[in-house]
C-alpha cells in the first residue's frame, strides 16, 4: 500500500493524535471510539511503510516518519483551508474559520473586537484561545491558530509581528497606599516594597524586571500568580504593589479600588502585536480581521492606537 492511498480522514486523525500526543484525547475531539481511531492510524502507518509512533510506558512519541508526516499533514490541511477561503471569496461569500490565540492580559479587549468583527461577518466561524505566554508560544510553535496576540514577540522564533495598539505598563497599588499622593517617585524607593508579580516568563514581568534592573533595584517578590485577576485581588487586599498593563485595570481605577503610582520612568511604553509564523499563508478572512484590528479606533486603557 502506498502513501498515495492514504485518505484525508486518516490524515486528520493522525494530525489530532500528533497534536495531543494521546489517542484517547484525539478520539474524544473527533468523536470516535479509541479502537476505530487506532485502526485508522495503523492503516496510515501501513501506507507510509514505517511506524509513526513509539510507545514507551503509557506515553507515545513521534518517530522520524511521524514527524515528517505531521509536517506534511499540516501543509495539506492548511492548503485545504486556504482553498475553502479562496472559493468562498470567489463566490462572494463570507464563510470560513478564524482561530485567534491571545494573552490573558488582552482578554479585556480582544473578545469585544472579535465580537464586533463577527457581527459584521456572521458567516465566519471563530475560535478564541486565552492563555499565558508559555501556552501561546507553544501553540505558535505548533501553528495551531491563525493569529496570536502578544505584548512581546518571541525573539527565538521566525515570526512576523505587526504592532496594532499601545500597551502601556503602569505601577499599581491599593488606592489608600501611602505612595499614591506622591509625585515622580524614584524607582529606588520601591526597593523594599513588596511586589505581587505575574509568573516567571510573563511578558509584563520581564518588562518590569528589566526596567528596575537598570536602576539597580531587585524587586522584592512577595507573591506571584498566573493571572491578572489574582494579582489585582492581592494588590487590592493590601499585600503589595504590582506592574500591570493599563488595559487590565480600567474597572478598578473607575471604582477607586486601585490607583496608579507616579513612578519616574512609567508608564513603560509597549505595544500589542499580532503575530504569525513568517511565510504563513493568511486566508482572506484572517487578512480581513487584521485590517479590522488595525483600523479599530480604541484598544485597552489609552483609547487610541
Amino acid at each position: 500500500m502506498s502513501i498515495r492511498h492514504a485518505t484525508l480522514h486518516q490524515l486528520k486523525i493522525f494530525a489530532a493524535v500528533a497534536r495531543h500526543m494521546s489517542f484517547a484525547r484525539a478520539a474524544e475531539e473527533l468523536h470516535l471510539t479509541p479502537p476505530a481511531l487506532s485502526i485508522q492510524v495503523r492503516q496510515l502507518a501501513e501506507a507510509v511503510g514505517q511506524p509513526l509512533f513509539d510507545q514507551i510506558g503509557k506515553k507515545i512519541y513521534l518517530t522520524s516518519a511521524g514527524e515528517a508526516l505531521t509536517e506534511a499533514c499540516q501543509d495539506v490541511l492548511d492548503r485545504l483551508e486556504r482553498l475553502t477561503q479562496e472559493l468562498a471569496a470567489l463566490q462572494g461569500l463570507e464563510k470560513g474559520r478564524l482561530k485567534i490565540a491571545t494573552l490573558s492580559t488582552a482578554k479585556y479587549f480582544i473578545p469585544r473586537l472579535l465580537g464586533d468583527f463577527c457581527a459584521k461577518h456572521p458567516g465566519v466561524e471563530t475560535a478564541l484561545f486565552v492563555g499565558n505566554r508559555e501556552a501561546l508560544l507553544d501553540r505558535l510553535a505548533r501553528n495551531q491558530d491563525d493569529l496570536y496576540v502578544l505584548g512581546q514577540p518571541p525573539e527565538h522564533m521566525n515570526v512576523t509581528a505587526e504592532p496594532f495598539a499601545d500597551n502601556p505598563l503602569v505601577v499599581v497599588a491599593r488606592s489608600d497606599h501611602p505612595l499614591v499622593p506622591e509625585k515622580q517617585i524614584a524607582p529606588s524607593r520601591l526597593r523594599d516594597v513588596p511586589f505581587i508579580l505575574r509568573e516567571p516568563g510573563s511578558g509584563t514581568r520581564l518588562a518590569a524586571e528589566k526596567f528596575f534592573e537598570r536602576y539597580g533595584v531587585a524587586l522584592k517578590t512577595r507573591m506571584e500568580f498566573g493571572s491578572n485577576e489574582a494579582v489585582k485581588q492581592s494588590v487590592a487586599g493590601g499585600l503589595g504593589i504590582t506592574v500591570l498593563s493599563a488595559s487590565t485595570i480600567r474597572a478598578e481605577l473607575a471604582s477607586g479600588e486601585l490607583a496608579v503610582l507616579d513612578v519616574r520612568g512609567f508608564p513603560l511604553e509597549r505595544k500589542w502585536y499580532v503575530v504569525y509564523p513568517t511565510g504563513k499563508q493568511l486566508s482572506p478572512i484572517v487578512r480581513a480581521f487584521m485590517e479590522y484590528l488595525f483600523a479599530a479606533p480604541a484598544h485597552g486603557a489609552s483609547g487610541q492606537r
